[in-house]
């Protein structure tokens, strides 16, 4: 199926081609000066300035967060927004690029850096076009995705008021450059984290049985968990609870009071994450009454699970094929277990998050490459073309596709 004409098609990749130069150097300009969390107001200057010159009406967050909304009003119609996130990771860049990280201890190692310059690079093209927009196209550019719920706080601005359907693209090297993937359903998986503190009673290690060893019992608590996974989840439905940091004790002769384990619960059905919630406070609070101890859980919600609309996914499918060539789109298999706050997005309007291949040319086997959150992340900044054209691309076709009914 073509879902844009030929003429479009030619157009926008031609447009997009055109672009790439501009949209590298802005990406790397990002890339020198990463910034965490909500607060990035040098990213936001340069978003600023980037579409200054454009037909949009452009609104700044106020208060904390340092969000960025662009509006490109065509002809009355529905309204489709486009997202990019804007922070990086409090990690070193170990690479040996010559726009590489400025700021000891942080680095744009998930691509976001180049999700803002493809959008940018889209809005621009996109802009030229204004007069032939069935509706509104707005543009999304959110802090705070890495573990700060920015989705979250945006939508609380108001970024989803008359918003019709939104899409979302993700790079990664762990797939050819200009490979375009994407699911219908559960793509990412929910992540919460759970805090188990179980409270015996301390002694002397050489006499065991005058305490009530937290230790003991949190071991078993670690084997029992996984043996809930197994034996109460569908084999379908993927789960991962896992202990990933255990505090205990002070010294090798004194069975402490305390034992706290702390780990994380990934789920991609908002059913089995309820179910998977229950379990665990079960199983936590009977293995230590079995044992005359106690436990305090704590369990706390972060993203929800990423879950896409399978019409927004064949039209995705469908733009990536017309304007890429008909190998272009590739369907994942099943869905990754990582997480994201553009589930936030989806849990109010339909629409698709999906993928877009960069590994970098000089490797080819992409399962080798360096991936995200890697301190050697690197990626093909030829591939980020693709990805103009296939916002272009679907905020073209998700317009006509909302205004044919």
């Amino acid at each position: 199926m073509t879902i844009l004409d030929q003429s479009s098609v030619a157009t926008v990749n031609e447009a997009a081609a055109a672009s790439l130069e501009s949209v590298i150097e802005l990406r790397r300009a990002i890339h020198r000066e990463p910034e965490l969390g909500i607060d990035n107001p040098i990213t936001q200057n340069r978003i600023a300035a980037a579409l200054t010159d454009l037909p949009l009406d452009i609104r700044q967050g106020e208060g904390d967060i340092t969000s960025l909304v662009a509006d490109l009003n065509g002809s009355d119609g529905p309204t489709v927004l486009l997202r990019a996130d804007t922070d990086a990771l409090p990690m070193t860049e170990d690479t040996e690029s010559s726009f590489a990280s400025t700021v000891p201890g942080r680095s744009h190692a998930c691509g976001h850096d180049s999700h803002v310059a493809m959008l940018v690079g889209a809005a621009r093209i996109l802009s030229a076009r204004r007069d032939e927009l069935g509706g509104t196209v707005r543009f999304m550019f959110q802090p705070g995705e890495e573990g700060y719920g920015g989705a979250r706080l945006m939508i609380e601005e108001g970024v989803l008021d008359g918003v019709d359907a939104a899409y979302a693209m993700h790079v990664t090297p762990n797939a050819p450059a200009g490979i375009v993937s994407s699911r219908a359903g559960a793509m990412l998986a929910s992540a919460d984290t759970f805090t188990i503190d179980v409270i015996g009673r301390g002694g002397h290690a050489s006499m065991p049985h005058y305490t009530t060893d937290p230790i003991a019992i949190a071991a078993q608590l670690i084997t029992s968990i996984q043996t809930m996974v197994t034996r109460e989840i569908p084999v379908f439905e993927p789960t991962v609870v896992s202990v990933t940091k255990i505090n205990a004790g002070t010294t090798n002769n004194v069975i402490p009071e305390r034992a706290q384990l702390v780990g994380t619960i990934r789920c991609v059905s908002p059913r089995t994450r309820i179910q998977v919630h229950d379990a665990l406070e079960r199983l936590v609070h009977t293995i230590t009454a079995a044992h005359d101890a106690s436990a305090e859980i704590r369990i706390d919600r972060g993203y929800p699970a990423t879950i896409n609309d399978s019409a927004s996914v064949d039209l995705v499918a469908d733009v990536a094929r017309s304007l890429l060539g008909d190998d272009a789109y590739v369907p994942m298999p099943s869905p990754v277990m990582g997480a994201e706050d553009f589930s936030y997005v989806l849990e109010k309007v339909p629409g698709a998050m999906s993928n877009l291949g960069v590994c970098p040319a000089d490797i080819t086997d992409p399962s080798t490459a360096a991936g995200l959150h890697s301190n050697l992340m690197r990626l093909n900044e030829s591939a980020l073309s693709a990805g103009v054209a296939m916002h272009v691309g679907t905020a073209l076709a998700a317009l006509d596709q909302l205004r044919a009914g």
